[in-house]
């Protein structure tokens, strides 16, 4: 089964790290976060993986071909994008997919197992399937309750949980022929576009851990998570060192 990890942004949140190297090389513990996706999956038996990459491409193809003996089977290609495509678009570039596409964004630190989330994704039959995961938001004021300007209740720093897209996802084939070659398109206007035109959207629902490294702070806690749980991320690999 192929799998695609989505490399190709500038990592702006993430500045001024990103200046000098593409956000999937951003380091967790000793080892940058693409590199332990990889691991993940490898050691799941997906061994056939291809990485758009835009920026700083050659800093991503030059890591993996300084490590690549670590990884005995594993093929990766690369698609290229000359300019941004998105997060949906660049999937436009992918030739001779006959089965399900395993996608996933090339900066979440997570738990999930991906064989299960395939296997879900086969066994509800839908065109795609989004790897969800319920996050808690907390809100930092007071939120008023008001009914014709006459308040009515309050609600201090209230505590919600929404089902979030964890970047990660099951693709048909059939979801390719959505997407215009070279055009620009997000992933959620992609999943709206489906929506509208009466496909099956089904999402899986991750209890694992799962987070997505974009602002500063995320980082910050990817780290202290990493560091507590490294074994739950790379069972086995920390035990042979």
């Amino acid at each position: 089964m192929k799998v695609v990890i989505l490399a190709g942004g500038e990592g702006t949140r993430l500045r001024p790290y990103t200046t000098v190297f593409p956000k999937p090389l951003v380091p967790v513990g000793n080892m940058p976060i693409i590199e332990i996706i990889v691991r993940q999956l490898y050691s799941s038996g997906f061994k056939d993986i291809t990485i758009t990459v835009g920026y700083l491409a050659e800093l991503i193809k030059a890591y993996f071909k300084n490590i690549e003996h670590n990884f005995p089977g594993l093929e990766i290609k690369y698609i290229h994008e000359n300019k941004p495509t998105g997060t949906a678009g660049s999937l436009s570039f992918i030739e001779n997919i006959n089965e399900p596409l395993l996608v996933m964004n090339g900066d979440v630190l997570t738990t999930l197992d991906y064989r299960d989330l395939v296997r879900y994704h086969k066994e509800h039959k839908g065109i795609l399937t989004i790897g969800t995961y319920k996050k808690k938001v907390k809100i930092d004021l007071g939120i008023l309750e008001l009914e014709e300007g006459v308040l009515t209740g309050y609600i201090e720093k209230p505590e919600k949980f929404y089902d979030v897209s964890m970047g990660i996802y099951v693709y048909e084939p059939s979801v390719l022929s959505h997407i215009e070659k070279g055009k620009y398109l997000d992933f959620p206007d992609l999943v709206v576009h489906l929506i509208k035109n009466k496909e099956k959207v089904v999402s899986y629902l991750c209890n694992d851990h799962w987070l997505d490294i974009g602002r500063h702070e995320d980082l910050i806690k990817a780290q202290k998570e990493f560091e507590q749980m490294k074994d739950k991320f790379l069972p086995g690999y920390f035990s042979r060192e």
